[in-house]
């Protein structure tokens, strides 16, 4: 009816949450950046829930990567190996993610990661059900997004990004750390106020 009313097709529409989302993503993981020392909140920390599920499942950390042609992979394993201090690796990473890493929301992948301890029960059943719905409620705004989930492959250019990242703040991060992947269906997701 929206669509419609306004003379928009479902794909304008589509592309309009797409972009909201990612734009919305940038500001909140910047405010993280800038004002939380990087310490995740509602906005980075989506609930997790899965068909025929009666609750959430719980809430993951995830990490919102560069899409390959923006990629700072290189930039972020570089700050992880100039130092062994944990607290002085966290400060670079948050110097560097404060600038102008979240000033162009077009620059982004929106396939969110995440990642799991080895063996993760969690990881398990997220895997196996192969869609999950990811609901992110902060600042105002709240995003249903559909996904469809895959393990990604320490080959796959999205798990490099993803490690190199969650590293500069968990420098324990185990051998073996899954990392899954959420491409998100636009045409069956909403948001909130809409976007």
């Amino acid at each position: 009816m929206i669509s419609s009313a306004l003379g928009l097709d479902r794909g304008d529409l589509r592309s309009s949450l797409r972009t909201g989302f990612l734009k919305w993503q940038c500001r909140v993981r910047q405010i993280a950046m800038r004002e939380r020392e990087g310490m995740p909140d509602d906005a980075i920390m989506p609930e997790v829930a899965l068909d025929g599920d009666a609750e959430p499942l719980g809430s993951i950390i995830t990490v919102l990567c560069k899409a390959p042609v923006y990629s700072v992979t290189p930039e972020l394993r570089h700050i992880a190996a100039r130092t062994n201090d944990p607290a002085h690796r966290r400060q670079k990473a948050i110097q560097f993610l404060s600038a102008g890493h979240y000033q162009k929301a077009r620059e982004f992948s929106d396939t969110l990661t995440a990642t799991f301890s080895p063996g993760s029960m969690g990881a398990m059943k997220i895997r196996a059900a192969g869609k999950c719905r990811l609901f992110f409620d902060a600042y105002a705004q709240r995003f249903d997004l559909t996904c469809n989930v895959w393990r990604l492959q320490p080959h796959d250019y999205l798990y490099k990004a993803t490690i190199a990242h969650n590293v500069l703040f968990n420098p324990s991060l185990p051998a073996g750390t899954e990392v899954l992947g959420f491409d998100v269906a636009w045409s069956e997701s909403g948001s909130e106020p809409p976007m």
